[in-house]
């Protein structure tokens, strides 16, 4: 159980509460059991609510060990061999591939290749069909292949992967030298594989019929994952369609809002502006594509509208929607979405008279697996990256410096800059402001670009949401933006690098007088001790309280 959980979660404290609340759970239900054959797969399906559960509780919840960790971290004695056996950089790798697959796909490649479980079982434990268990296996396997070939290894390394894991995560030297995965493991059947690819283009598929089938519901052909329904059961609702034939002649924008966990968190988005260009952004980088150059430029920032309009998004709320219409003085493009469930892919399009509407909508479909929502485009096409050192990494450390009403502020903080770095790397701030210091997660009112919107607009639509007045503007001659939040007789100027998409600098004026520079490292060395991540519960005054004009 152990060592289940903890390939699971990847952290040992971790896997020592989860696997004693798993265990108490067990003989508090243990009467329950109706079979007894099928033990070890209900004890399975205990331990990963538990999992589930944890996440939850715990906002940040990736804090995994280093490469150079292996399980029952401080067992130095049983792991030395392992030490000898894998160089640290491969280490690295396999353990960072795992690390950014799902909890769910951990969880069955762990209970088919390590534990040998049939499929059966694993169903029973996961609460789901045999079908859709293989299903799962199928695309858990796909997902750990895509993030090992981002570090730079091979298709044909998945089964050498799972087997250094086995090894890596076993509580001793002699268990690690009995892991194997065969690969008759890693076979699912050719009618699982097939409703697979089938389902790649289970969401695109709609969309070349939507004019002629009209408002009504398509039956996919496969569940989105994590789905306990069977693969043919769900349905992808259509709310709205254009008439292909009368829009033939006109530019249509259209753009697809994806939230991968809420819809009040992170947003990719895939924007296919017309002939001239397509913007992309996914968990990993903003690109965007000239088909008149046939170049695909990588950004280091999100997108933001020409006109500086805030950008608005389907599942904003009506209060929202009324104060950024009286702010800007224009309408709402877009039908309301309610933002419920997780996994919420909202299509949208407009045409050049502005008109447009609500396409589609679809509840828990991981699009982001999938192929037309990551950058797939023409092999022809020159690749031109602009990122920054940090933006190349995808997070970075900055400090903060200043003064507020006479008092000096120090401060150091973390900040990913891509959804899937902040798994990994979330954020964190620390200030100090005289003799009080200040420990925050949230980052409400400051910039987020991990959560898909370019920092001039999270500002505003933070601003929006406390009904805050906000003015904006491009500074002439440079790529600076302005935003002014003005409450009461206080103001707080934000001054934004559009390109880097960063808070340069915060001024208050009024009530509260002070400025704070931010600075940010482009590259990162020796400074663990000044950036050393705060451990423990934070403190739940919000740094964000201070920057605002109050």
């Amino acid at each position: 159980m152990r060592v289940y959980v903890y390939r699971l979660v990847l952290d040992e404290e971790s896997t020592q509460d989860i696997v004693q609340e798993s265990m108490l759970e067990m003989f508090k239900i243990l009467g329950k059991l109706k079979k007894v054959e099928m033990f070890w797969s209900w004890l399975y399906g205990i331990a990963l609510n538990k999992v589930h559960r944890h996440y939850r509780d715990q906002r940040h919840y990736r804090q995994r060990p280093g490469a150079e960790s292996g399980y029952g971290s401080g067992q130095e004695g049983e792991q030395e061999g392992i030490e000898k056996i894998l160089s640290r950089e491969l280490r690295q790798i396999v353990s960072t591939a795992m690390g950014q697959i799902k909890t769910e796909h951990r969880a069955i490649l762990t209970m088919r290749c390590y534990d040998e479980m049939a499929y059966s079982e694993i169903a029973e434990s996961m609460g789901c069909s045999e079908f859709a268990a293989k299903m799962l296996f199928l695309r858990a396997k796909r997902s750990l292949q895509r993030q090992l070939s981002r570090q730079g290894l091979g298709k044909g390394t998945l089964l050498t992967a799972l087997v250094l894991f086995g090894k890596m995560t076993a509580p001793s030297e002699a268990a690690a030298a009995k892991v194997t995965v065969t690969a008759g493991s890693l076979k699912v059947g050719a009618a699982t594989s097939a409703a697979v690819m089938a389902s790649s283009k289970a969401v695109i598929l709609p969309l070349a019929a939507a004019g002629a089938i009209g408002v009504g519901a398509i039956v996919a052909t496969s569940g989105p994952e994590g789905s306990t329904a069977a693969p043919a059961e769900r349905e992808v609702r259509i709310s709205q369609t254009a008439d292909v034939a009368t829009e033939a002649n006109k530019t249509i924008d259209e753009y697809w809002y994806y939230y991968p966990s809420k819809a009040d968190g992170a947003v990719m988005m895939r924007l296919m502006e017309g002939r001239r260009c397509t913007v992309r952004q996914n968990e990993s980088g903003n690109y965007y594509f000239d088909k008149r150059d046939n170049n695909i430029y990588i950004e280091n920032y999100r997108p933001w509208n020409e006109d500086l309009g805030v950008w608005r998004l389907p599942t904003d709320s009506l209060k929202m929607r009324e104060f950024i219409t009286q702010i800007e003085g224009r309408g709402y493009e877009t039908e309301y979405v309610p933002a419920k469930g997780d996994g919420l892919l909202v299509i949208a399009r407009r045409d050049t008279e502005g008109k447009g509407g609500h396409l589609k909508t679809t509840y828990q479909y991981n699009v982001l697996d999938e192929e037309y929502f990551r950058y797939n485009l023409p092999a022809s096409a020159t690749i031109i990256d602009n990122r920054d050192a940090m933006h190349k990494r995808g997070w970075t450390y900055f400090r903060i410096s200043g003064q507020v009403d006479g008092q000096e502020v120090r401060g150091t903080g973390r900040i990913p800059f891509v959804y899937a770095a902040s798994q990994q790397h979330w954020p964190w701030i620390k200030v100090r402001i005289g003799g009080e210091e200040f420990i925050d997660k949230d980052f409400r009112g400051l910039g987020r670009p991990w959560m898909g919107l370019h920092t001039i607009d999270i500002v505003r639509r933070d601003a929006a949401e406390k009904e805050i007045p906000f003015e904006t503007a491009l500074r002439a001659g440079d790529s600076k933006g302005q935003v002014i939040l003005a409450k009461g007789t206080g103001k707080s100027i934000y001054t934004i690098d559009m390109e880097k998409d960063i808070v340069e600098r915060i001024v208050l004026t009024g009530d509260r007088e002070g400025q704070l520079e931010f600075d940010y490292l482009q590259e990162i060395g020796g400074e663990r001790s000044e950036f050393a991540e705060p451990r423990g519960r934070y403190r739940t005054k919000r740094v964000s309280s201070i920057l605002e004009a109050e």
